[in-house]
């Protein structure tokens, strides 16, 4: 084919699964990604730019299959149903003729077709994803080694927890109503990992003790944000004797004598030029970016060092519904990608001139902003009740956000800051919230109490029933 190269759209890491009807989720596969040029021959450009044709020619039936078509997918290599990338990069990586034709007999692997993007010359790349997977659907047939992504809409969390129940990394959530963004790190694709991983540029290595005395203690781990090298920690764990030894000879040529990354620890430390990618599990992510409890899995030959960037690590936060609702290319919103920081007392009303006016209290807790819709506004005498529909969490940026949202996003209008100070926290439990205010305009003891789940009637009896109404009232300050 003779039209232009894409370059696969890129998504973003979720923290937790979720549910909304406005996205579909798929198997997240663990395999090599590849565009597939279906012409007068095949081509299958991985990130890179490499044509992996040569080495897969079981995948040759996509020329008939798939005729004329661009698609994007993931070459995987299932052994009793679960993925062995192993043995997927160990094909990847062989040159010999004869063994890549063996292997395509004895380990043959499957192409999974999840996107469109082109059909006979005819870029499909601006349609929405719905109607691009209707084309996919028809455009592609399913045969030994090439098959379709099968994806379910809405309910997100029980779709992860079968995924993560058979052993398969994760899910994929994609926004319904986006295009394909070629080469772009979108927020209309998010991976959701039933482990938490990252790939890593290795930067350096440490001296090894003891047992590892003629080895390495742990490697020197950084991401890639534009030009910049960014330290995000070390890895000793994980590594068998085998791989002890066959970093060293893989390392070695690439010394230097200079540091290659600021920011490390400091410590008696080799350093290298940063080509090699590794996959490393982790906990959780530090205040000050460092992985927690990191645990090395397998080195990324099909990884290059500039794909390694920040983004994979998420937020940290709890903002996949705030997240999930919006489109940040549409929206004025901030989209909360910044670390939660020091803990912090702020709160801030607004002012929602929606469809229905109504007010926004939103109180820093936990690095988010817990949220309130507040149909009537916020009592200002003693006594006064209001009710309080509790919303998703807001990104901490939201305290000083004004703005009008376009009409057709999720809470369309004006909002204006209608107040803003600190509060002091007097308790802070599940069924009751009491504080006192020092803001401009509300000032003293205030309380939020949950209404018993199921014990109302009329219009807010579904939001009650998921524990989402609170009664707001003015305390007295005596």
């Amino acid at each position: 084919m003779t039209g232009p190269r894409y370059s696969p759209m890129l998504a973003r890491t979720a923290e937790a699964p979720f549910s909304s009807p406005d996205w579909i989720f798929e198997v997240k596969w663990d395999g090599i990604r590849a565009v597939a040029y279906a012409g007068e021959t095949l081509s299958l450009l991985s990130r890179s730019g490499r044509d992996m044709s040569g080495q897969f020619p079981e995948l040759r039936e996509i020329l008939e299959l798939a005729p004329g078509c661009v698609l994007d997918g993931e070459i995987v290599l299932l052994r009793d149903g679960r993925n062995d990338i192993q043995a997927l990069l160990g094909r990847f990586q062989e040159s010999d003729p004869r063994q890549i034709e063996a292997d395509s007999l004895r380990l043959p692997v499957t192409y999974v077709a999840f996107d469109i993007l082109e059909a006979d010359g005819a870029p499909l790349v601006h349609l929405p994803l719905e109607e691009r997977r209707r084309i996919l659907g028809e455009r592609v047939k399913e045969g030994k080694y090439l098959v379709r992504s099968v994806a379910v809409r809405g309910d997100g969390e029980r779709y992860y927890a079968e995924a993560a129940r058979r052993g398969l990394e994760g899910v994929m959530a994609k926004r319904l109503g986006s295009p394909y963004r070629p080469g772009a790190r979108s927020d209309a694709w998010l991976k959701v990992k039933a482990v938490r991983t990252c790939d890593c540029v290795v930067f350096g290595y440490t001296k090894g003790g003891g047992a590892r005395a003629g080895t390495f203690g742990a490697l020197v781990l950084g991401l890639c944000d534009g030009k910049k090298g960014v330290y995000i920690g070390r890895v000793g764990t994980g590594f068998d004797d085998a791989a002890l030894a066959s970093f060293l000879s893989a390392l070695d040529p690439l010394r230097v004598d200079s540091p290659t990354l600021e920011g490390a620890e400091k410590g008696e430390i080799t350093w290298v030029r940063p080509r090699m990618v590794v996959e490393v599990a982790y906990q959780a992510v530090t205040r000050d970016g460092r992985l927690r409890m990191p645990r090395f899995l397998r080195v990324r030959t099909d990884k290059a060092p500039q794909d390694c960037t920040p983004d994979q690590l998420g937020t940290g936060r709890n903002l996949l519904p705030y997240q999930a609702k919006r489109d940040f290319s549409m929206t004025p919103e901030p989209k909360g990608k910044g670390p939660a920081g020091p803990a912090g007392n702020s709160f801030v009303v607004h002012e929602h001139r929606a469809r229905h006016l109504h007010w926004d209290l939103r109180m820093e807790r936990d690095g988010v902003l817990k949220s309130w819709a507040v149909p009537k506004g916020v009592p200002e005498a003693a006594g006064e009740k209001h009710l309080a529909v509790a919303t998703e969490d807001h990104p901490l940026e939201y305290l000083t956000f004004e703005g009008t949202i376009p009409e057709g996003e999720y809470g369309a209008g004006t909002e204006a800051i209608w107040d803003t100070g600190t509060y002091d926290t007097v308790a802070w439990d599940e069924g009751k919230i009491e504080v006192v205010f020092h803001g401009r305009r509300l000032s003293g003891r205030y309380a939020l109490v949950r209404f018993r789940p199921g014990g109302r009637k009329g219009p807010y009896a579904k939001k009650d029933a998921e524990g989402k109404d609170w009664l707001l009232l003015k305390a007295g300050d005596g």
